[in-house]
């Protein structure tokens, strides 16, 4: 059965458009061969300077019922380092039918790392003795949910064997980094939030379109992983 296309927005024109790629004016070939290394070697510097910085995350002055974590799985195939994805069930409360990255809200007591393995294995059955957790992305907040989130990056050692959860999951799929880094892939309107315009950035796949914070979080993961 074909799988059912994103509800996330697509383009309707009614936005001003933003910047382009960060990575646009990089040659397409270096934009190409990203290998699970760099991914790694990235990952683990950002977390580096995070600690350096002493940076105390959002999340952790919030109460314990707003505080997630998300897992970014990372995976090399023919030589290109690929993250997994999801789509959320329809029938969630919250962004239904929307692409996102494997998690949910922390348990009293637990550390973002634990919560990111838990929530990735009761969605898309990942072991998660299979992960080797490489590193934090920056936390960031949403809007809708009012949700602190912080990316926990985990390396896997190949493609992994996943099956989706209905009840959470409606399609768990991956793609490569280098796809997602393809110019025409990534574009950026200005919406007006909170009385400011401010940019929202958009993925767009053949059955889906990745926005909001996965959105935000892969462009993080790129710039780190391209240098740009």
């Amino acid at each position: 059965m074909q799988a059912r296309p994103s509800t996330a927005p697509r383009s309707d024109g009614s936005h001003p458009t933003g910047e382009s790629a960060p990575w646009a004016r990089l040659a397409p070939e270096a934009r190409r061969g990203i290998e699970v290394g760099r991914v790694r070697e990235a990952a683990e510097a950002r977390h580096r300077v995070l600690d350096k910085a002493e940076q105390v995350s959002e999340e952790e002055h919030l109460p314990a019922g707003t505080r997630a974590a998300v897992l970014v799985p990372i995976f090399e195939e023919e030589g290109e380092a690929r993250v997994v994805l999801t789509r959320r069930a329809a029938q969630l409360r919250t962004h239904p039918g929307e692409v996102s990255f494997p998690g949910g809200r922390l348990d009293a007591g637990e550390t973002p790392e634990e919560g990111a393995l838990r929530e990735a294995a009761e969605e898309i059955a990942l072991d998660r003795g299979s992960v080797e957790v490489v590193g934090r992305l920056t936390p960031l907040s949403t809007l809708s949910s009012g949700a602190a989130i912080t990316p926990v990056v985990g390396v896997l050692p190949s493609r992994p064997k996943l099956v989706a959860n209905p009840s959470e999951v409606e399609r768990v799929f991956d793609v490569a980094l280098a796809d997602l880094a393809v110019v025409e892939v990534f574009r950026e309107e200005r919406w007006a939030v909170l009385g400011t315009l401010s940019p929202v950035w958009f993925f767009e796949l053949d059955e889906d379109t990745v926005c909001g914070a996965t959105a935000r979080i892969l462009v993080e993961l790129l710039r780190l992983v391209l240098d740009v």
